[in-house]
């Protein structure tokens, strides 16, 4: 927190800046509001059980009474404990003194000025959170193996690193371990990470803070927010879209040095825009260290990444994850007793896309029955936690409602924005994201959001009763319920979506994690396999039927709409009754 920082960089920097001194001062469940119709909230933390709600404001004037006012209602909507205003540029008299009245009546206001800012900041340490709290920060084995490894080509003149870790193993903060190590070896070395979406930079800025002494500095550069340049040459890290700095090069503008520079998700490398950058950086190219970050080495067409990389340093994927126990243990369920074998035998050998099989030959569990089975899987786990992703807006709140009429927990629907235009307003969303956090809220059902971005744990069960026919967001929903916890052992998923190419991707994932265990009996962990069900048991006929029936299970998995790949067998299989 410097003079030049308060002053070269916009509201939203200042709203951030704030967010991270509040983290560094120990606080849990921070969340950023940042949004228009946040109800008076831009900043929500908790610290020893306490709420406490943050309204900031970069204004050239004093705060008046009517932001007081303001903060207060705010706290009435978040439930919320202690509030505190934020002024860069100080307070109006009348409201030290309603401070004072309010203090009477016991409500706790704080106001920090720009020297509370500065006080508040002497009283962290510089180091950072990862070096004072080392057992909530360790790199697991993997991950440290993988730092040395990049430190290691860096010492030998290597020109980047590649890193490939799946869903919920903790590439960034593989990528920011190795940042702060870079830095330790070249003092005042500046940083510019990119990736290809805004939401992923702000993720990525935050990923970071743990990692850095409180004495270095981030900013973002996007579509909304530049820093001018001589804030944008003082930034230790600089977090930015690729098309925001790519545009800054077509009109003429040159970019500071950069000593290193990380690309998130890089498999979308090859672009034009990555193409400018990288080049005009001469990043992996004998200028700046390139660092990559994905969870799969191929690029959307297909190709490698070998024009910017030489190897991945470290490569694990989904199976090895949950193989070795990188992972939670996965008890997966997919229910298939809903298959209409009747309609398979009336179309004996003709050809469907994947999107007239499923209308055709599926249909959907009925909502109570998907409650019943879900609050039957809340007693199997201790200190449940839930997920249910949803198709539409109303099916979220009626899931939401059916739980809740059972009422083994409590469960809050959440969404952002439906295609017809109703949403949820920024306050009910942040509140749900807040209870859920703190463990007041026992499960979301979601519709357009927690794909990305929530980082829950103890999340240990998830609900698929959504389509999604895109495999990246499919494993990222399923990783909200991998990563690992105390006291958690596994994550039930249950997944009752009529789809025939998530059984393609349930059926390939059980055959990878069958051939492991064949391979390595010694370090599998049980339960790591998907199971088909059938009146409550193992449905291994069903199975094999299936695998049978659907042949190239990578085909099928990502075929499109409208791809005429499959073909029915030319008779039903003896033995497997109807109606499984």
């Amino acid at each position: 927190m410097t003079d030049l920082l308060l002053s070269g960089t916009g509201w939203q920097a200042f709203e951030r800046m704030v967010m991270r001194l509040v983290l560094s001062r120990g606080f849990e469940h921070v969340r950023l509001a940042d949004t228009s119709g946040d109800g008076g909230a831009d900043v929500i933390a908790t610290r020893e059980g306490k709420r406490w709600l943050f309204q900031v404001k970069r204004w050239r004037t004093a705060v008046g009474p009517e932001v007081v006012a303001e903060t207060l209602t705010a706290c009435r909507r978040y439930d919320a404990d202690i509030p505190v205003i934020v002024s860069r540029n100080g307070f109006e008299q009348s409201v030290i003194i309603q401070q004072r009245q309010l203090a009477a009546q016991g409500i706790k206001l704080q106001l920090w000025d720009r020297r509370g800012l500065f006080r508040q900041a002497a009283l962290t340490a510089d180091e950072s959170l990862a070096q004072r709290l080392p057992d909530r920060y360790e790199l697991r084995s993997y991950q440290a193996e993988a730092v040395d490894r990049m430190m290691g080509e860096l010492a030998r003149g290597a020109r980047s690193a590649l890193v490939v870790l799946a869903t919920g193993l903790g590439k960034t903060f593989v990528a920011a371990e190795f940042y702060r190590r870079f830095a330790l070896s070249r003092p005042n070395a500046k940083t510019l990470v990119l990736a290809h979406r805004n939401e992923l930079i702000y993720q990525l800025e935050r990923s970071f803070w743990p990692m850095l002494r409180s004495s270095q500095s981030t900013g973002i550069w996007n579509g909304y927010e530049r820093p001018d340049q001589e804030t944008l040459r003082n930034l230790d890290l600089v977090f930015a879209c690729v098309d925001s700095v790519a545009s800054s090069l077509d009109s003429g503008k040159g970019l500071p040095h950069f000593d290193l520079v990380v690309v998130d998700e890089c498999h979308h490398l090859g672009t034009l825009a990555y193409d400018n950058v990288l080049n005009e950086l001469s990043a992996g190219d004998g200028g700046a260290f390139l660092v990559g970050m994905t969870a799969t080495p191929w690029r959307p067409d297909g190709s490698t990444l070998g024009q910017w990389f030489d190897y991945p340093v470290v490569n694990i994927d989904l199976v090895r994850g949950l193989r070795e126990g990188y992972l939670a243990n996965v008890d997966y369920r997919m229910y298939t007793d809903n298959i209409n074998w009747e309609a398979l035998q009336s179309l004996q050998g003709e050809r469907f896309s994947p999107k007239g099989i499923n209308r055709t030959l599926f249909i959907e569990e009925w909502d109570d029955a998907v409650v019943e089975r879900l609050a039957e899987v809340w007693q199997e786990q201790r200190n449940p936690r839930g997920i249910v992703f949803c198709g539409t807006i109303d099916h979220a709140e009626k899931m939401a409602s059916r739980i809740n009429a059972l009422a083994f927990t409590r469960a809050q629907a959440i969404y952002s924005r439906s295609s017809s235009g109703k949403a949820m307003n920024p306050v009910s969303r942040n509140r749900a994201l807040w209870d859920f956090a703190e463990g007041r809220t026992g499960i979301l059902c979601a519709v357009d959001v927690l794909n990305e971005g929530v980082d829950v744990p103890d999340v240990n069960i998830v609900v698929f009763q959504r389509v999604t026919h895109s495999r990246r967001i499919f494993v990222q929903q399923l990783g909200r319920g991998l990563r690992l916890a105390p006291d958690k052992d596994r994550v039930i998923v249950l997944d009752f979506v009529s789809d025939i190419r998530r059984f393609a991707a349930g059926l390939d994932l059980q055959a990878s994690l069958g051939g492991a265990r064949d391979r390595a009996a010694a370090r599998v962990r049980l339960g790591n396999k998907v199971t088909f069900l059938n009146a409550g048991e193992e449905d291994q006929e069903g199975t094999q039927f299936l695998r049978e029936w659907l042949g190239d299970l990578k085909a099928v998995e990502e075929a499109g709409e409208d791809v005429q790949i499959l073909r029915y067998p030319p008779e039903l299989v003896p033995g497997i009754p109807k109606g499984r």
